[in-house]
């Protein structure tokens, strides 16, 4: 039976390396059982180079022994080998200048006897004692040679090696290591600042992506005007299965082009998602080896049939919808989801993804200017979708963000014209480093969701927004409205739990436990109804057993509705809060002062989020304030 050792290469020092001299022998030694001549057994062979009183010079190449561990010299690797019937083959590789050897002053000895009879054979030998590397392994340091060489320098190991204790020993050679950093040769990337600052003040994506979670095996969809399926920093990523025109009916979701570019939102939004990496094109998407598509859908006059449709699309398939679109936010319009994308999203997370959900994610609203409130908008305000609103790079509220209870977490966009803005694709296959608003965080959020079912990709729609709440960080993000709920989690309305964090998401995927079944429990107010005074306020408690006792009983919370129908001369005038029994007062809609409709609100369920965790039991305070005449 044949046994096989092989031996590293090794460095030869007598010649200063260049490209035209050989300076690199490469060994491999076969052992063989013989017929005579040896005992069959393997013998424990070392390299050693140039080290033997009997040194001879070979016609064939530089000197070089084997040392055997009882010290004798078994055979010269450059020539034959008698009694032990080992093989030897020497080849010859040429080693380029530029990776020349670089020889330091430091030898890796093994000596047997212990820490002492190390440090004697060091103090004879001109060594200085640098200390253990391992068991029976010493780090010596050589007064006379330099610190670094291309030469190496055998004839200071010579003696040393001859001492019956050295079993082996090698002189250091530097090497070039390279710290396992993310850095990419897109020419935009310098300019990410909110993937690339590096001090606790981004979306910690770097982190995630150096554990090795970039997206892969996920398929996300933009609903947008469609994705330029063919830009070089996307066409990679393109997937044709996860994209349709719902505009214009056939399979290709390419934007229509006209001279104003306005369909370039998707586009834009896909290249925050999965633009390709290292391609010296653009930008770097989150999660840049995930799946994109698009579905074109924002061009055309928008019904409940294209929602519908949209929402619907390929849902066995793609994994993440991000949307960053919805009713005007304009502080006066009321509106969400008809019968058919309200269906579309049920049947989404009931039966995308082979049951374990679609994951809408979806962004709060731009009206901020105008005192809109998220609440107000039926898709962010809706327990099926993911809201995301927005930070500046300064970590403040921008000047167009919407707060409401419903807001779960927050990435980074644009800001002050002072402050930077997002880099993405951009249609005519180009680049931009001015996309703006909860338009740009929502992809962002995609993105990190991506990364997160790569980690785990049994993820249901409610693990994943657990896990969003659970790592988003509030630290740098500066609003006034910081409240710590009933559990002890800070929460705002406008950052919802804090900045989403890439890396704390995958940790918390990998080991996640899916959360039970989702429980509904629903308690009515007794009163039919009750009149509001102007300027006056009318509170209702409401005492909730969380329906204990009963298979729909809701121990901890996760998102709370109030239903409300009420009439008032002026809808904007109306504020409503919610108190829960651990004390967590959500404002579930803020004054709007531009709304002036008259139509006030028919069974519209008000969302919060800020009670998650707490207990249901208890009684809840339901609080109308009415600024204008009477409301009921």
């Amino acid at each position: 039976m044949k046994k096989f050792r092989p031996f590293d290469k090794l460095l030869l020092g007598g010649g200063r390396a260049s490209t035209r001299e050989f300076r690199t022998v490469e060994l491999s030694v076969v052992f063989e059982e013989t017929s005579g001549g040896d005992d069959g057994q393997e013998k424990d062979l070392l390299p050693c180079c140039g080290q033997n009183k009997k040194e001879e010079e070979d016609d064939d190449g530089p000197p070089c022994w084997w040392l055997r561990r009882d010290q004798s010299w078994a055979f010269k690797a450059m020539g034959g080998c008698s009694s032990a019937l080992i093989i030897s083959m020497c080849g010859l590789v040429l080693l380029d200048v530029s990776f020349a050897a670089h020889y330091t002053d430091k030898w890796a000895v093994r000596i047997e006897g212990g820490i002492q009879a190390a440090k004697a054979l060091a103090e004879k030998h001109g060594f200085t004692f640098l200390g253990e590397i391992m068991p029976d392994f010493y780090n010596l340091q050589h007064r006379k040679v330099a610190k670094r060489s291309i030469y190496a320098s055998t004839s200071h190991q010579v003696a040393l090696a001859a001492e019956p204790q050295v079993t082996w020993i090698e002189q250091q050679v530097a090497k070039r290591r390279v710290k396992r950093s993310i850095n990419f040769n897109d020419p935009k990337w310098g300019m990410m600042w909110y993937l690339n600052r590096g001090h606790g003040l981004d979306m910690n994506v770097r982190r995630a992506w150096e554990r090795g979670y970039t997206g892969k095996g996920v398929v996300v969809t933009i609903l947008d005007d469609g994705i330029e399926k063919d830009h070089p920093d996307l066409r990679k990523n393109y997937d044709d299965q996860a994209s349709y025109d719902v505009n214009d009916h056939d399979p290709d979701p390419t934007p229509r082009y006209d001279y104003t570019n306005e369909n370039r939102h998707g586009t834009r939004c896909a290249g925050e998602v999965a633009a390709e990496r290292d391609n010296m094109i653009c930008n770097v998407g989150v999660a840049f080896d995930a799946s994109i598509g698009g579905v074109r859908m924002l061009d055309g006059d928008v019904t409940d049939s294209v929602e519908a449709q949209s929402l619907s699309h390929n849902p066995q398939h793609i994994h993440v919808y991000s949307a960053s679109w919805g009713p005007d936010d304009d502080g006066r319009t009321v509106d969400g989801p008809a019968t058919l994308a309200r269906k579309a999203f049920f049947d989404g997370i009931t039966k995308g993804r082979g049951g374990l959900g679609s994951i809408f994610v979806w962004a709060s609203g731009n009206g901020g200017r105008d005192g809109d409130s998220c609440n107000c908008d039926g898709y962010t305000n809706s327990i099926y979708t993911l809201s995301i609103s927005s930070a500046t790079e300064n970590g403040n509220i921008p000047w167009y963000s919407e707060a409401c209870s419903s807001t779960l977490a927050t990435t980074y966009s644009s800001g002050s014209s002072a402050e930077k803005q997002i880099v993405t694709t951009d249609l005519r296959r180009g680049c931009t480093e001015t996309h703006t608003g909860t338009s740009a965080s929502a992809p962002l959020a995609a993105g990190l969701c991506a990364l997160a079912l790569q980690a785990n990709s049994m993820l249901t729609w409610r693990d994943m927004q657990h896990i969003v709440v659970l790592t988003a960080k509030p630290g740098n993000l500066d609003a006034q409205d910081w409240l710590i709920n009933g559990v002890g989690r800070k929460v705002s309305h406008s950052f919802g739990y804090g900045l989403m964090d890439a890396s704390e998401m995958v940790s918390l995927a990998r080991n996640w436990t899916t959360v039970p079944k989702q429980k509904v429990c629903e308690i009515r107010y007794p009163e039919r109804s009750r009149v509001v005074p102007m300027n006056g306020r009318a509170t209702a408690a409401l005492y909730s057993t969380g329906c204990e006792g009963r298979n729909n009983h809701v121990k901890y919370l996760e998102h709370v509705q109030a239903r409300v129908t009420l009439t008032s001369d002026r809808r904007g005038e109306i504020q409503i809060f919610l108190t829960s029994p651990m004390g967590t007062k959500s404002t579930l809609l803020a004054r709007r002062t531009r709304d002036t409709s008259q139509d006030g609100f028919s069974n519209w369920a008000f969302m919060t989020t800020h009670n998650w965790g707490e207990f249901a039991k208890g009684t809840w305070m339901l609080e109308i304030e009415n600024g204008a005449s009477a409301c009921k």
